[in-house]
């Protein structure tokens, strides 16, 4: 564990911690109780018991005692909670079991962030460490009239500390811990007059990486990130206030998007991973794309055998991972290819409170904000096996300079194997222009190939939101407002690079150029010869329009009336390139040509080619409007018991699925979700107010909620409904003033509503043992041959057999470990027109459909006894629980003062969280299970007189619980393996600092 074993070790003894309950908010009690906590989660400033909704605060005290220093922490201290890092340099925050299922540049986000209120449709603030906050708000269930756009779970409000007029200030602190972790913080707040005050903060983080790398002995996945963020308050009179606030986030070290691939491997290839468990061993490479574009089977087909000596290989023989190996840990890989990462961030934003006369008040609130992030990382996080002496590249380096292609192939050659395959295989770079390697873009030249991904995206935002309050004597006030966003995203793009795909671009570009070449057809390779999805503009434009009543019938019984209408308007341009252009066209590129976009107007393109096509855009336009609002009745029992009943509509505007081959059959938009939300809750205080005591329950009818799947690489989102029921407790106690405890409970169960059919990945079988599980030797996706008389698993085989055999030159189908149904290598289009007698005039097949006619029987329309089903056999989801929506989750904490006559205190805090286990995926497999897992932190803090400096020794996930958050399961062309996303390890340390 490194130099702070001995630390740790005596740490032990002393602390333990895990976050608190969301309303264990231990500021310092006064000698009759609890202290009140004032938030402004309905936009005004009221206590946290009076405020009729499930709502969570945390003082900057309370995060700074209860380890709260960023999304993971904070989720431990939250019922019904759950936070996870997702695949593409995102995350999710499920509230109640609604999170970010949808997956996309056009998906709104479920659960809302606000910084000052101001609403960011894209942030980094996952990523970051908090520090100078005055508190932090987490509001579950829908919330529509009041904050920002609509949000279907809740809302995050990050509240930052502001300037203080009245004295001067400062504070800092520096950590030393484990990993040689460093962080300092640090605070100056300065009074300009009577109504001017200043505030500068900011805070500095540097560690090594939580992953040990066995390729060269390295750590991986540390951290190098800092932030500044300035603060101006003015109110020139006691009815104006004015603050301005200023923010700059930076990182840029070797993080890691993923932390460790899990596979089951499957022997035959044709999945890639079995769907029955997770296992510490890497994929069969023969199922992904690279391979089968360069397998030896897939070039007999193209060419007649012309480029079968130029294959990589056999899909039947061993693959590029074959000795491979995938060391057993969460956080110890091998991979040949160092993660990269870099994210920037800026806020500006200012808001004006203005009183008006002494019933009505103005606020504006305003402010731009821009990100960007660009990551790098291994796609296989493995190493593939040496290509010096593989049998394809030798041919190619022989035979591209002296056979009848070498003035195509040469080309080719010279730019992938300069100095022959023993002198390294040249890759392309992950960049814009669509040439690679054959543009003078290459990463390098390598023994083996570098599978790696990258993943960027830059976006920009404005926003103004304007609202009055009235405070009118009487029992009728209201509050009235509008929004304005606009936001745009510019080059979204997520990129795969792979030799296999540079070889087949100039393998299969060369052939197609020289057939091609009596029409003045320069030499050429395919573009793009990486894999790139790309979104090259994303804009949304969005209103909204919002009001609340409040009738005070008396002093203790009040009626909420809000309503909103929503507009959102979206523009979506994108484009799927991999080797074609966006609308499935093969697109030649001339050698030479340095950009893909210039390249229609180079050489001599005179014949009917694809080409002008490559830079084509899908383009999208899609409006959504709707109604939502909430009604909210809320009962005094006495001043310190409040009742209430609500119901409230949450909306989430839909969104453009990205644009794939029209073979896939995927929709091109997926549709909003709505959800009904009912609840009813108790907000209590006793025993002298020194028991808090929050009780809710909820129930959900959820309509379309938007759900991912991954298609041909792509994220695509359907829609489901489902039903949402569940239980809320929180408790913080005080007995006497130097003890403090909280506990909170949740229970939560989902459930799908309706029918819905959909295609398990993982299980292209549907779980029929009938059905011929096909791997499409032309991209690697997977079909599946189904009778229609079930149970005829015989027949099927039998079909798929023949093709193979007689007319493809492949193999007949073979038993899948651990699974019923049988795989086969083949082509699943040329199955489809087979069964369904659909051939075009002129194909060399025509003379096996009477064969196969007269042994199977075709029905009234012409069609054999079985069909092909798009990806696989659709199953239904219904009864199904939503992903990472655990049933139970628990917390407590515990922490005691003791105060010294010198005026110094002491104080240890213990913490525990238990989160249930849950679903990774919709289709709740054994494989999807994410196991039930505890978190123990503790810290003890000794405190000099008036908190003027302190001394803290800490220590978080005690047990160094290595437990799994997330899963992604990628699709099936690049071999189903599984990306886990799982707790920090355990860290402990020490840290001092000064306030005055």
């Amino acid at each position: 564990m490194g130099k702070f074993d001995l630390l740790g070790a005596s740490m032990l003894a002393l602390i333990v911690s895990a976050p608190a309950t969301a309303q264990s908010v231990p500021a310092d009690t006064a000698e009759s109780g609890l202290a009140d906590i004032v938030v402004t989660a309905q936009r005004q400033s009221e206590r946290l018991q009076d405020v009729p909704i499930a709502v969570s605060a945390f003082s900057a005290e309370t995060l700074e005692r209860q380890q709260i220093r960023n999304a993971t922490d904070l989720q431990l201290s939250l019922p019904n909670v759950t936070f996870t890092k997702t695949n593409f340099t995102s995350s999710s925050f499920n509230i109640r079991g609604i999170g970010d299922l949808c997956v996309g540049i056009t998906c709104d986000s479920a659960t809302a962030i606000h910084v000052n209120d101001m609403p960011l449709l894209s942030t980094r603030l996952f990523e970051t460490e908090y520090f100078d906050l005055e508190r932090v708000e987490v509001l579950r269930g829908p919330q529509g009239t009041l904050f920002g756009r609509n949000a279907t779970s809740g809302v995050v409000n990050f509240i930052t500390a502001r300037p203080s007029l009245s004295a001067f200030g400062a504070s800092g602190s520096v950590e030393y811990g484990n990993y040689d972790s460093v962080k300092v913080n640090g605070m100056v707040n300065l009074p300009v007059g009577e109504t001017l005050g200043a505030r500068v903060a900011g805070y500095y983080l540097n560690r090594d990486g939580y992953t040990r790398n066995l390729y060269d002995n390295s750590r991986i996945d540390g951290r190098d990130l800092y932030a500044l963020r300035g603060t101006i308050r003015w109110e020139p009179s006691p009815d104006t206030t004015l603050d301005l606030m200023g923010y700059y986030f930076r990182e840029k070290d070797d993080r890691s998007r993923i932390q460790k691939q899990l596979c089951h491997r499957d022997p035959t290839g044709v999945l890639g991973c079995l769907p029955d468990r997770l296992a510490n061993e890497t994929l069969n490479g023969n199922a992904t794309f690279p391979a089968t574009l360069v397998s030896n089977e897939f070039l007999a087909i193209q060419s007649g055998g012309a480029l079968t000596p130029f294959g990589l290989g056999s899909v039947y023989g061993a693959d590029v991972f074959s000795s491979s190996v995938n060391p057993a840990g969460v956080r110890t890989v091998n991979t040949d290819f160092k993660p990269t990462y870099y994210a920037r961030e800026v806020q500006f934003m200012g808001k004006l409170h203005q009183q008006l006369g002494d019933a009505f008040s103005l606020t504006i609130t305003g402010g731009y904000a821009k990100n960007e992030v660009d990551s790098r990382s291994d796609y296989n996080l493995a190493v593939q096996d040496s290509l010096a002496t593989n049998p394809g590249l030798l041919a190619l380096h022989a035979y591209g300079r002296a056979g009848s292609l070498a003035p195509f192939l040469d080309p080719v050659r010279q730019t992938l194997i300069p100095n022959g395959p023993a002198g390294g295989v040249c890759q392309s770079d992950l960049e814009p222009t669509g040439t690679g390697v054959y543009g003078g873009h290459s990463v390098g030249c390598f023994t083996s190939s570098l599978d790696f991904d990258r993943s960027k995206q830059t976006t920009r935002q404005y926003s103004v939101e304007g609202h009055i309050d009235s405070k009118l004597d009487g029992m009728f006030n209201f509050l009235i407002g509008g929004l304005y966003l606009d936001s745009k995203t510019r080059d979204n793009s997520y990129y795969i690079s792979s030799f296999g795909i540079d070889y087949a671009a100039g393998l299969l570009g060369a052939a197609t150029s020289a057939q091609m070449a009596p029409l003045g057809v320069p030499l050429s390779y395919f573009g793009t010869p990486t894999y790139r999805n790309h979104s090259d503009l994303f804009r949304l434009k969005s209103y909204g329009i919002f009001g609340e009543a409040y009738l005070e019938f008396s002093d203790r019984v009040k009626l909420t009336l809000g309503a909103r209408y929503n507009n959102d308007k979206k523009f979506y341009r994108a484009r799927t390139t991999l080797l074609q252009d966006a609308v499935g066209n093969f697109a030649l590129v001339p050698f030479g040509s340095t950009d893909f976009t210039d390249a229609v107007n180079y050489g001599q393109l005179d014949y009917d080619a694809s080409t002008p096509g490559a830079q084509e855009f899908a383009v999208t336009r899609v409006g959504f409007s709707k109604m939502t609002g909430r009604a909210v009745l809320d009962f005094k029992v006495t001043p310190d018991n409040l009742l209430y009943l609500s119901y409230s509509r949450g909306y989430k505007s839909g969104g453009v699925n990205p644009p794939l081959s029209a073979i896939f059959a995927v929709p091109s938009q997926f549709t909003p979700e709505t959800v009904d939300a009912f609840e009813i809750g108790s907000k209590n205080t006793f025993l002298n107010g020194t028991l808090r005591l929050n009780l809710t329950g909820f129930y959900y009818k959820y309509n379309d909620l938007q759900l991912s799947r991954i298609v041909s690489r792509t994220a695509v989102n359907d829609n489901v409904s489902a039903n949402i029921y569940g239980l809320e407790a929180e408790a913080l106690i005080s007995p006497v003033r130097r003890l403090l405890v909280n506990l909170n409970f949740s229970y939560l169960r989902t459930k799908v509503s309706d029918d819905k059919y959909l295609v398990n990945t993982r299980d292209p079988s549907g779980g029929r043992s009938d059905v011929v599980i096909v791997k499409d030797l032309s991209n690697a996706a997977n079909c599946a041959v189904v009778p229609t008389t079930a149970g005829n698993a015989a027949g099927a085989n039998s079909f798929v057999g023949l093709v193979n055999t007689q007319a493809l030159g492949l193999q007949a189908p073979r038993a899948i470990p651990g699974m019923g149904a049988t795989g086969a290598f083949s082509l699943c289009s040329t199955l489809q027109q087979l069964s369904t007698n659909t051939l075009p005039a002129g194909s060399p097949l025509l003379a096996l459909q009477p064969v196969l006619n007269g042994l199977f029987g075709v029905d009234a329309n012409g069609n054999l006894p079985f069909h092909v089903a798009g990806s696989g056999v659709e199953v239904n989801i219904r009864g199904n629980q939503l992903p990472q929506a655990p049933r139970y989750k628990f917390s407590a904490g515990i922490q005691y003062t003791a105060d010294f006559a010198n005026g110094m205190s002491f104080v240890p805090r213990f913490d525990i969280t238990y989160t249930g286990e849950s679903y990774a995926s919709i289709f709740n497999g054994h494989i999807d299970r994410m196991q039930g897992y505890a978190i123990i932190n503790a810290q003890a803090q000794l405190n000099g007189p008036d908190d003027r400096w302190f001394v803290r020794g800490f220590i978080q996930n005690l047990t160094n619980n290595n437990a799994i958050t997330g899963q992604y399961v990628t699709d099936q062309s690049t071999g189903l393996f599984t990306n886990i996303f799982t707790l920090e390890p355990r860290r402990y340390g020490v840290a001092a600092g000064f306030r005055f």
